[in-house]
């Protein structure tokens, strides 16, 4: 069965999530805006950032980090985390600094965002394009989804 999945990630690291994204075309996935709507919504405030959030994750099942250079600096990713852990949803964290999407080049790494108990893995050393949609489900499995 098909997950519905949320992808977080600091927006400077778009082209990056994109190519995580577009490797999983069985997955339906939340947690895309383009920059213009992103804008849009940002000019309203937090608290309307916040609702763009929820409503994006009605309904998932697992949440998938998508670390870069300065996704701990987000206090939107780590709402999502948050919001994530209340929902009950899988998590797991993918480090993609590594990924030269559209000729951005890559980036450093951050660190690691979520606890221990969940699974973290390197985009580019652990395969992630054949492997995403087995992590998915198995942080869905980790949480009985």
């Amino acid at each position: 069965m098909a997950k519905k999945v949320f992808f977080s990630f600091k927006y400077e690291d778009v082209a990056r999530a994109m190519v995580v994204r577009n490797s999983s075309v069985t997955q339906d996935s939340a947690g895309f805006i383009d920059k213009a709507d992103f804008e849009a919504v940002k000019k309203q405030g937090n608290e309307a950032i916040k609702n763009w959030i929820d409503n994006q994750l009605k309904g998932t099942t697992v949440t998938v980090v998508l670390v870069g250079e300065n996704t701990n600096q987000s206090k939107w990713v780590k709402y999502e985390i948050e919001e994530s852990i209340k929902r009950g949803n899988g998590l797991l964290e993918i480090n993609i600094s590594k990924i030269n999407a559209l000729g951005h080049g890559t980036s450093d790494f951050c660190g690691w965002m979520l606890p221990n108990e969940y699974k973290a893995y390197n985009w580019n050393k652990d395969n992630g394009y054949n492997n995403l949609s087995a992590w998915i489900d198995m942080a869905a499995e980790f949480v009985g989804k």
